[in-house]
């Protein structure tokens, strides 16, 4: 078959590769001028199979609706104009509230741990076939907590997450110092953590990019800079896609166009455009619940190595990521639901993302340059949009149109389930069921 694949994040380019080498000829048209540019670009970096808990959960109401008022939340609901594209967010956070209780966090927990363990797997087969050099360490997760209470929560999740396969144990500080040594000038303020070993870090944005030329060097045709202008359906059924070239290389959604529209025939359609699936979907009467989550990170070159972390860090009481990236740390984390904006020049962002900076001092005192940009430094903030459903479990399969699949809805876990979820829908696409028990949609 000759399948177009729309988007080219970690999501659509692993696609493109699982498809490529069952034999299908795939064409990806991505409107940014390289792979991996959007939402794939500067994500927390961790393969973190065993820190996948919902966003949903019972105290999640309570918790957001105290987060509102404070612009440095972990995750905060910024409310819009309730008609047009705003009427989704509404839409999207009844479902989510529906999802906030203990039958529905166990269950969604048990479906996205067997796409992350599939996932994984994955992964691992397909940078030994590779070769792929992106900063990986594999020297796992650490998460640690600095209230007694949230440690003791903690250790009832492990034991949840123990029950699914994932070995996430409960850490002593003491522990988490021996493992960790560069967290000893903050060890006074934790009281506990958790540990997986399985779990890993690296550079989503270099792997990505890699891929997509390994992909090319297979026969893939990557159309970047090529805006998506329309599906073509023709009684319920995909038949291709229109596209135009982008005036400005590199261009975003309001990029002026520099060519005529044309129409690439396919005999399928797999559309893995991030938070923009769900746009794109219901202009042909397909309906899913993705919501955008506006997600920050900070890169700071490391200016003394021997106080950075080896084991890529969540701090639990802000709900970030630190990796270690090369010769760079990248920090990362809450999540803002209000919208596709992903300016960082309003008063919110500038104080999410001087949170970001000031964290990273407090635990880590003088690893890096964590002023705001200035002459001589070099900090680089930046925001991406998570693909969120109410779940956070995402859609992978066909919808209701013949031909036409989606990959979509990943939130913060594009990069843990990325491989596998490109693998799962291939396999779907030849009539395979790759994970016994994942709800792919269209089943």
């Amino acid at each position: 078959m000759h399948i177009v694949v729309v988007g080219a994040g970690i999501i659509g380019t692993s696609t493109a590769w699982y498809l490529a080498e069952r034999g299908h000829r795939v064409t990806v048209v991505e409107r940014q001028a390289d792979a991996a540019l959007e939402t794939s670009f500067a994500n927390a970096g961790q393969i973190s199979v065993s820190h996948c808990e919902p966003w949903a959960n019972r105290d999640a109401p309570l918790k957001a609706l105290q987060w509102m008022f404070s612009k440095e939340a972990p995750l905060l609901f910024r409310p819009q104009w309730p008609v047009g594209e705003g009427w989704q967010q509404y839409r999207w956070s009844l479902r989510f509230l529906a999802e906030c209780n203990d039958a529905a966090f166990h269950r969604n927990v048990g479906h996205i741990v067997a796409l992350g363990a599939y996932s994984h797997a994955a992964l691992k087969a397909l940078v030994a076939q590779t070769g792929i050099d992106y900063h990986r360490l594999e020297r796992g997760i650490s998460h640690f907590f600095a209230t007694q209470a949230a440690f003791d929560g903690a250790c009832e999740l492990a034991g949840l997450m123990q029950q699914f396969g994932v070995q996430r144990e409960v850490i002593s500080t003491a522990e988490l110092l021996r493992l960790e040594p560069s967290l000893a000038p903050f060890g006074e303020r934790i009281v506990g953590a958790t540990f997986t070993a399985s779990d890993e870090s690296g550079d989503a944005c270099v792997f990505t990019q890699a891929l997509a030329r390994d992909c090319a060097a297979r026969g893939v045709e990557f159309l970047f800079s090529h805006r998506l202008e329309r599906l073509e359906v023709t009684g319920a059924t995909v038949r291709g896609v229109g596209v135009r070239p982008l005036a400005n290389q590199g261009a975003t959604e309001g990029a002026s166009a520099g060519g005529s529209v044309r129409t690439l025939a396919a005999d399928a359609v797999v559309v893995a455009c991030g938070s923009y699936s769900a746009p794109l979907l219901r202009r042909v009467g397909v309906d899913l619940p993705i919501y955008p989550g506006k997600g920050y990170s900070a890169t700071f070159p490391i200016l003394r190595p021997e106080r950075a972390p080896s084991v890529s860090v969540i701090d639990d009481s802000r709900k970030i990521a630190v990796t270690r990236l090369g010769d760079q740390i990248r920090v990362a984390g809450t999540i803002e639901v209000g919208g596709y904006d992903l300016g960082l020049d309003s008063a919110v962002s500038q104080a999410r993302c001087q949170m970001l900076a000031r964290r990273v001092e407090e635990i880590w005192p003088g690893m890096c340059d964590t002023r705001l940009p200035h002459e001589g430094g070099h900090p680089q903030f930046w925001a991406g949009l998570r693909p969120a459903t109410p779940t956070n479990i995402p859609f992978i399969g066909q919808t209701p149109v013949r031909g036409l699949w989606v990959n979509a809805g990943h939130g913060t876990l594009g990069w843990t389930h990325g491989a596998g979820s490109g693998k799962a829908l291939a396999a779907r696409m030849d009539g395979e069921n790759p994970i016994t028990g994942f709800p792919f949609c269209g089943a």
